[in-house]
């Protein structure tokens, strides 16, 4: 008779203070090109619509490679993938240094989008060997932090180095924190071995461990499922929603609202920053309304379609409404905190619904599904950016329109179809034992 390891907290919160910095290095390394998309557009001669379509690029091979690993991390430690790819990213910032080839940029941000696709669910499906069930809001909430600090420290340095030293020199900088954390996460990083304390479909409590027998469910099931979609297009939209602010942000406010560029690298770092108090403060309330008895549904479905919702219509506002820069960056601020809150608890939900044997790919595959609003977003919002020129800022509001219009109907979606425990029970059912 196997018994179940206790919960750890100080090794789990080391890990999920290592994997939040690698959330951090991942945003950093997304974020770099929006930021000094003037100078870079400027020096290699590249139109909005131009622009767009390289930053996209990272995303290409984001959703493929996302996937991938997803399966691998049923089978081989998260610790040793995780290693892998952040190795990877430090090596791949060199050429992007010294290219001065479009093709050649485009080439290297979608090898990178390649290896940086797998970093959140992998981080994820790491952390959930660490923390039980009604414990997973607030760390996912936290290494999502990660990216808020990444975003506002792209905000705050990225310019100032750029300006001081070439916006070329952001990328070796990028590759020696990328060096630093392999290292301490060699030196500190470890696998988790927590069982995990899952509801069967009547609603008693059922200990399931990652060395037990496991339950399997076709991924044609699961795929189809009403609750596992609605998530996944939730997630499309929040992504959406962030290929936009790291790649347009930027040159919103500064050619835009008119803005300098160390004063729209500090707006930027504003706008992001307030973020993590809206989503850690977010992910606090979904856990406490579970831990006093609320269900899935309410704590987590519905607090997310709601959140979602506001953001929607903040961002209409911004766009029709007369307001000062001033106001619309704060107005962008807000709106952009709330829908992202979903990525939190997107996670939590799958693995909630689905057999812990594929948990790991089940989130890889929502990651992958989502990550294509990030690939397609800053595309389109180029195109808008490139036919409206003419407006000024009025062209990039129609392109936040159109984001505040999908984020919308995404959450409608969800408030309809998406029920956790109405899933959990419908595919707990069909599941069947990996074992006899």
């Amino acid at each position: 008779m196997s018994t179940s390891p206790s919960w750890q907290p100080k090794s789990a919160w080391t890990v999920t203070a290592l994997l939040t910095g690698l959330a951090m290095i991942n945003f950093l390394d997304k974020i770099v090109l929006g930021m000094v998309a003037v100078p870079l557009m400027a020096d290699m001669h590249l139109s909005p619509a131009q622009f767009g379509f390289v930053a996209g690029s990272f995303f290409w091979l984001f959703s493929t490679s996302t996937v991938l690993v997803g399966f691998l991390s049923n089978r081989v430690p998260t610790r040793w993938i995780l290693l892998a790819m952040g190795a990877s990213w430090s090596v791949l910032q060199l050429p992007q240094a010294f290219t001065t080839s479009t093709l050649a940029l485009l080439l290297c941000r979608v090898i990178l989008g390649a290896a940086e696709g797998p970093s959140f669910p992998t981080s994820v499906h790491s952390l959930f060997k660490w923390f039980p069930d009604q414990r997973r809001s607030v760390p996912v909430a936290v290494i999502n932090q990660g990216a808020v600090v990444g975003m506002v420290l792209a905000g705050l340095a990225i310019p100032a180095i750029t300006q001081r030293w070439g916006w070329r020199t952001n990328f070796l900088v990028l590759a020696a924190i990328g060096t630093l954390w392999c290292v301490l996460w060699l030196a500190f990083g470890r696998e988790g071995n927590l069982d995990t304390v899952r509801r069967t479909p009547s609603g008693s409590a059922a200990l399931t461990s990652d060395a037990g027998d496991a339950a399997r469910l076709p991924y044609r099931k699961i795929l189809t499922d009403a609750s596992v979609l609605s998530i996944f297009l939730l997630g499309f939209v929040a992504y959406w929603l962030l290929g936009q602010t790291i790649t347009w942000l930027p040159t919103y406010l500064e050619k835009g609202l008119g803005f300098g560029g160390i004063a729209s690298g500090r707006l930027f770092a504003l706008v992001i920053a307030l973020a993590a108090p809206v989503n850690i403060g977010l992910s606090a309330l979904s856990q406490r309304m579970l831990q006093h008895g609320a269900t899935t549904r309410e704590a987590r479905a519905r607090l997310t379609s709601v959140v979602m919702i506001a953001g929607g219509l903040l961002f209409l506002a911004l766009a029709a409404i007369d307001l000062t820069p001033m106001q619309k960056v704060f107005c962008y601020a807000v709106a952009a905190a709330l829908p992202t809150f979903c990525l939190t608890l997107a996670p939590a939900m799958l693995a909630e619904m689905v057999p812990l044997a594929q948990r790991g790919s089940v989130i890889a595959i929502n990651t992958a599904v989502a990550s294509l609003g990030a690939a397609i977003g800053p595309a389109i919002v180029g195109r808008l950016v490139q036919s409206y020129s003419a407006t000024g800022a009025h062209a990039y509001e129609i392109a936040i329109a159109v984001t505040a219009v999908l984020l919308i109907l995404a959450a409608v979606v969800a408030l309809r179809w998406l029920h956790p425990e109405r899933s959990m029970r419908t595919l707990g059912e069909a599941a069947t034992p990996l074992t006899a």
